[in-house]
This record gives C-alpha cells, sequence and structure tokens, in this order.
C-alpha cells in the first residue's frame, strides 16, 4: 500500500474509488487500525459517488510508532499528508471517536482543505469526555499479555468490545473474534494508546474554535455510547454554526455492520451540504 509522509511519520494509507470525484477522508479512533473502516463500509462510499480513503494514524496499525510526545495537531497534520499523497486538494471529513477530535482539529487548523465534516462519537474537549465506570474500565484495565494467554487476551478484547458496544446493533461472537485476532495480528502496539491519550488531553477545549467554523457539518452519537456520552456530540453540534445533530437511539461506541448505512447517511448529508 502507498504510504504519506508528515515529517518523519510516515503514514500507511488506502484508497477505494479513485476515478470519483470528490474525496472522504476516513480517520480513526484511540488505537483503532484503519480496518475499523471496513472495506465494505468504504465501498458504500464509492456506491454514493465518493473516492474513500483510510489511513492509519500514528502510532497505529502499519504507520510510524513514535516515542516522542506529540499533540493533536500534528496528527492532523498527518491526514492532511494522506491528502497530499493522495493528491487531494480539498476533502469531506469524517472521524470517530479520537478521530472526530482530529477531524475537529484539521477543520480549525486547515478549513481552506475541508468541504464537509461528520463528526462521530466524539466530543470537543475534554471536560465533555464522559464514561461510565465500565465503560471506562476499558481504557483503563491493561488487558492479559497475548503472548503468554492469548485466549484470555482475546476474550478482554471481546468483552471490552460488547461493554461500549451498540445494544441495539449488536456483533456475534465469531465477528468480534475475528476482528480481535486480525486486529492483533496486523499491529499490537499499547505504548501507542498512552501517546495518543496524551494528545487527545493536551489539545484542550475546542468550543470557541468550533464556534468560528464555517464547514457543513453533520455530528452523529449514539444515545446509548457509554465511553463518549452524548454530551459529547450534543456540545459539538452546539458549537459549530449551522451543525446537523444526529442521535442514533441503541447506537453505542462502535461501527457495526447494522450501523453502516447509517454512517454513510451523515457523511453523505453533510457533504450534500457542501454542494448546495
Amino acid at each position: 500500500m502507498p504510504k504519506a509522509r508528515n515529517g518523519a511519520v510516515e503514514l500507511e494509507f488506502e484508497t477505494f474509488g479513485d476515478d470519483r470525484p470528490e474525496t472522504v477522508l476516513l480517520v480513526n479512533g484511540l488505537g483503532s487500525q484503519m480496518t475499523r473502516w471496513p472495506v465494505d463500509f468504504c465501498e458504500k462510499l464509492v456506491a454514493r459517488g465518493y473516492r474513500a480513503i483510510r489511513f492509519d494514524n500514528r502510532d497505529t496499525g502499519l504507520s510510524t510508532w513514535p516515542t516522542e510526545p506529540y499533540v493533536l495537531a500534528d496528527m492532523a497534520n498527518d491526514a492532511m499528508a494522506v491528502l497530499d499523497a493522495a493528491g487531494v486538494a480539498r476533502a469531506h471529513i469524517a472521524g470517530v471517536s479520537m478521530g472526530g477530535m482530529i477531524v475537529q482539529r484539521m477543520a480549525i487548523d486547515h478549513p481552506d482543505r475541508v468541504r464537509s465534516m461528520t463528526s462521530i462519537m466524539s466530543a470537543p474537549s475534554p471536560a465533555t469526555l464522559t464514561s461510565t465506570p465500565e465503560a471506562a474500565a476499558v481504557l483503563n484495565v491493561a488487558p492479559p499479555d497475548p503472548k503468554a494467554d492469548h485466549e484470555a487476551f482475546i476474550a478482554h478484547v471481546m468483552r471490552n468490545n460488547r461493554t461500549i458496544g451498540s445494544p441495539a446493533y449488536p456483533w456475534t461472537e465469531a465477528e468480534l473474534r475475528e476482528r480481535a485476532e486480525g486486529e492483533y495480528r496486523r499491529a499490537f502496539n499499547p505504548p501507542g494508546v498512552v501517546r495518543q491519550r496524551r494528545a487527545i488531553m493536551a489539545d484542550g477545549d475546542r468550543v470557541p474554535a468550533l464556534k468560528q467554523l464555517k464547514i457543513p457539518t453533520v455530528v452523529l452519537h449514539g444515545t446509548d455510547d457509554p465511553l463518549v456520552q452524548p454530551i459529547g456530540g450534543e456540545t459539538t453540534a452546539a458549537a459549530i454554526p449551522g451543525a446537523e445533530l444526529r442521535m442514533i437511539p441503541g447506537m453505542g461506541h462502535d461501527l457495526p455492520p447494522g450501523l453502516h448505512e447509517i454512517f454513510a447517511d451523515a457523511i453523505c448529508a453533510a457533504a450534500a451540504r457542501a454542494k448546495a
């Protein structure tokens, strides 16, 4: 696959529908590899007329795992480097969780490169990152050592995914296991999650800057999200002039197949507003 470069950081990315005239850049969440935007989902965007690009954030997947600290603006610049490498001057941008924070930072720092924005299950500040105790444990309780007890590790990952997942759109046990095994085989970098969390906290409150945006925006959030509770999406939408808030009953903090059409609808709605 091709690589983009931002300074010393190389970024793995993949494109779909290169003949389409407009591009949607998909940005991942905390510790999540680009495969969390599955091929089936990317192809849905292509079928709707858009080129789709997914990539591994720094410290994730097959992109560079730096050891030095960085901030959310660096990750936004990584995304811009991906657009540059793909030959895209302006894109529709969509991000989930931490990826939503990254696209917010992209829109703030690089408004001339952004056609529309979709912020999904995200938040505009550390103060609005509220979780249930059970969901917080997903981030704060270390998994078993996969080399010492691989099955215990996979069971831990599957249990975490069920904890924060969408109650109305559940994964099957087979799907959860396949995803956990596949992600572990592709890349496993726990220290990267720590550095990414620090980058989130260091970015502070984006609300004042979001209030200055003039970018068509859709904010998508689950009413049953236990990890980034609904206040995150509500505050994001309230801050951005003209933003549309879509609250989805039964949606938690994940992208199961049952939500693919709902996510695609939100992204395409924001993109359509950019054409109006």
